[in-house]
Formats: C-alpha cells, sequence, structure tokens
C-alpha cells in the first residue's frame, strides 16, 4: 500500500465529515477540525502513567467512599446519618427500586467500570483480542452516562435546602467523593480514543486515495463511530472494532424526533406530579420542581433556587426546542448557517446530563430525611418521569447526526459554484 493510502495520517471528522490529513502532534497538543474545530486527536504527556494514576485514585477514593458515612442531619436533638450505600437501599424501601437502580447504574457503576476499563486498556495487560476490542467499544458508549460529579452537585443542593431545618454535617466519605469525582474526570480527560483503539487493534487499509478538503461521503467514503476508522461508504461492519454502521446514522432524525415527541409527553406530567412528599409533625405535603423553586426563593436561596430553575426547568425545555431546531435545520429548513447549528448540538449534549441534578437531590433527601414523625421525607412520581425525560432526550441527542447539518451546507456550496466541492 502506497503512503498516500495510509490511513493513521487521516481522519473524518466525527462531528462534520471532513477529510483531514493529521500533522505531526507533539506531546501537549492537539489537532482540530479545520471546519468545526472539533478535537480530532490529542496528544498527552505519559499517556500510560497519567490515566494510570488517575483510574487507580479515583477507584481508591470511590472505595474508601462507601466504606464510611456520608452526610449527616441533626434537627432538636434528633440525628440521621447514611451512607452512599444506604441511599438506593431507602428507595427501594420506597418501591422506588426504578430510581435506586438509575442511581446504582449512573452514580457509582458506570464511572467505576470506566476506571477499570482504562486501566486494563492504558496498560500492557494480557488480553483475548475480543474482549480488549469489546471494553474500548463499551467504554466511550458510557463515558457520557457517568454522573458522579452531577451526584456532587446534588448533595450540595441539599444541603442548601436542609440548612433551614437543622444541621448538616458531612462524614468520612464526603472529601474522598469529591476527589474521585475529580480524579475520574481527569482520568476521562487523559484518554483520547484514536490513541487507545492504536493499542488495541491497526488501522484496516484503504483501497483509495483521502482528498483532504472533502466530505467522506462524496468520497465514498465514512467514519467508524467507535474507533475512527475509515472505510468504503458501502461496508457495514468496521473490521477493526466490529461496529455496525453506515455512511450516516439510518432513519437518523425519525428516531430523534421519536423520542422528542416521548419526551415532550413525560414531561407534562412530571412538572405536575410531585416528585417528593414531605411528612412533618403528621402533615403530607407533595412538592413539584416548579414549587421546590418558589420554596428556595422565597426563603432566600436564591442562587440554589436558581440552579434547581436552571437545570430542572430552563434546561429540558430548551434542549427540548433546540434538538426540535437542529431536526428541522437538517431536514432542509431553516438557515444554512452549520457552524451555528454544530455549536448548538454541542450544548445540547454537554448539559443534557445535568437536569439529573434534581432527581439525586431527592435521592439524597429521601435516604437523610428519615426523623420519625418530626420529619421525613419520600420520593414520587414525578422524580421518576422527570428521571426519564432527562434519559430520553439524552437519547435524543444521541441519534441525531450531526453530520447531516453539514451534508445541506455542502450541498449547498456544491450546487452554488457548480463543482464536486466539499
Amino acid at each position: 500500500m502506497c503512503s498516500s493510502h495510509r490511513t493513521e495520517h487521516w481522519m473524518l471528522c466525527p462531528q462534520c465529515d471532513l477529510m483531514t490529513q493529521l500533522p505531526e502532534i507533539a506531546p501537549g497538543s492537539k489537532a482540530r477540525c479545520p471546519r468545526c474545530h472539533t478535537t480530532l486527536v490529542s496528544r498527552w504527556h505519559a499517556p500510560r502513567t497519567r490515566p494510570t494514576a488517575y483510574a487507580l485514585a479515583a477507584l481508591f477514593m470511590l472505595l474508601l467512599a462507601n466504606l464510611f458515612p456520608f452526610v449527616n442531619m441533626r434537627v432538636r436533638g434528633l440525628s440521621s446519618e447514611i451512607t452512599l450505600m444506604q441511599i438506593p437501599q431507602v428507595m427501594v424501601g420506597d418501591d422506588y427500586s426504578s430510581l435506586a437502580t438509575l442511581f446504582l447504574l449512573f452514580v457509582q457503576g458506570v464511572p467505576a467500570f470506566c476506571m477499570l476499563a482504562i486501566l486494563l486498556l492504558v496498560n500492557r495487560i494480557t488480553l483475548p483480542a475480543a474482549l480488549q476490542r469489546q471494553l474500548a467499544r463499551v467504554l466511550f458508549q458510557l463515558k457520557t452516562w457517568g454522573m458522579a460529579e452531577i451526584f456532587l452537585a446534588g448533595v450540595l443542593v441539599s444541603f442548601v435546602k436542609l440548612m433551614a431545618y437543622g444541621d448538616i454535617g458531612v462524614g468520612s466519605s464526603f472529601i474522598p467523593w469529591c476527589l474521585f469525582c475529580v480524579l475520574q474526570l481527569r482520568a476521562f480527560q487523559c484518554i483520547d480514543r484514536r490513541s487507545l483503539w492504536a493499542r488495541v487493534a491497526p488501522l484496516p487499509a484503504l483501497n483509495q486515495a483521502p482528498q483532504a478538503g472533502r466530505s467522506g461521503l462524496r468520497q465514498g467514503l465514512r467514519s467508524c463511530r467507535c474507533c475512527t476508522a475509515i472505510l468504503p461508504a458501502q461496508q457495514t461492519v468496521c473490521p477493526r472494532c466490529g461496529t455496525r454502521g453506515h455512511a450516516r446514522l439510518k432513519h437518523s432524525l425519525q428516531w430523534t424526533l421519536a423520542l422528542l415527541l416521548t419526551s415532550v409527553m413525560l414531561y407534562i406530567p412530571a412538572n405536575l406530579l410531585p416528585i417528593m412528599i414531605t411528612e412533618a409533625l403528621g402533615n403530607s405535603m407533595g412538592s413539584t420542581i416548579m414549587s421546590g423553586v418558589v420554596l428556595l426563593w422565597s426563603d432566600g436561596s436564591w442562587p440554589v433556587a436558581l440552579v434547581i430553575f436552571i437545570a430542572s426547568i430552563m434546561v429540558p425545555s430548551l434542549k427540548m426546542i433546540a434538538i426540535a431546531w437542529l431536526c428541522w435545520n437538517a431536514d432542509g429548513r431553516g438557515q444554512r448557517d452549520g457552524e451555528k447549528m454544530h455549536l448548538l448540538y454541542e450544548v445540547v449534549e454537554f448539559v443534557g446530563r445535568w437536569s439529573m441534578i434534581d432527581v439525586f437531590v431527592i435521592a439524597v433527601l429521601s435516604a437523610l430525611v428519615r426523623i420519625g414523625r418530626l420529619m421525613s421525607i419520600y420520593p414520587a412520581p414525578g422524580a421518576l418521569l422527570f428521571a426519564l425525560v432527562v434519559i430520553l432526550t439524552m437519547f435524543a441527542a444521541m441519534t441525531f447526526d450531526p453530520r447531516l447539518t453539514w451534508d445541506r451546507v455542502s450541498d449547498v456550496k456544491h450546487k452554488e459554484s457548480g463543482v464536486d466541492g466539499q
């Protein structure tokens, strides 16, 4: 194979499908797409040592965080103390096993698995080739679903909510959990998808010379969304990672709109039904998301009220509108501004997970505030519905193919120039 066909020097941008010839990248530098500015490749100093150290330290902090008390509360001489593992246990006891499962998966299971996968893939540990490929595939698919830092933000919001009722304290495991959140984020930052896959399996050979500055679709090529390999457009199975795919996600707009419509239908009852029930001195009162915001604002905790309002009201609503706008634009309507649509898509992808903060607030409150008839807090159906809304909108963003927006821009430029451009 001639040097112009060496695929390790070429990459199709996963966001805009532009073929780019990669330069030599110095340690500590990144290569970005010249059209949409997406980071294509990152080269880190000590590419094995740093992620290994961060992942090992993160797992150790996670172990410590689960061994000791997490937070405590004292009200009128009565005290309550919980560990992290007691949070899902309380939700199971209240017949909310679904919320307990989401907590165990998103807050503990997914981050722990990802740290273990990084350790196994980054270091020269002898594993079957099929297992290595499967670990690499799952690692980057699960990355978005780790929500340890969002849970930490929910804990801090819970503190502010409970300060009006009693004294709130942190246990021995609170600091290890904070360190775990930081360390697992750093471990992910030090991992580059393309570099990691280079250790797992070699890139497949190309039977044609790529052309820089043109989209892969116009060259009859596609990018594997899992391992970044460049493949013929008609090849549905990647020989490197085994992932099935197409030049564009099949029925992308249909799937996105179906998930979006379902989330809108669930979002209405999620805001009308109570998300938690507070029992105090024999009286029971249900609280919706908006009533919680109003209560915090009236109590003078307007910064926290603003955080909850933005994360639980504004972000889901604006995210749904943004996803609908992206679909409208990709379907050939609206403005032909690829850069603005790309920026909008990146914002949607980033902020979507943070709407789970209110669900985690309810998890902490319902586990911690169990002080008999004096005060007890229980989860309510609205919390589960709201969690489903967040998950569905995350899936909607994942099923949307951002390259469709750039295809439209390229088609317009091609018609205007009269030649085969990008």
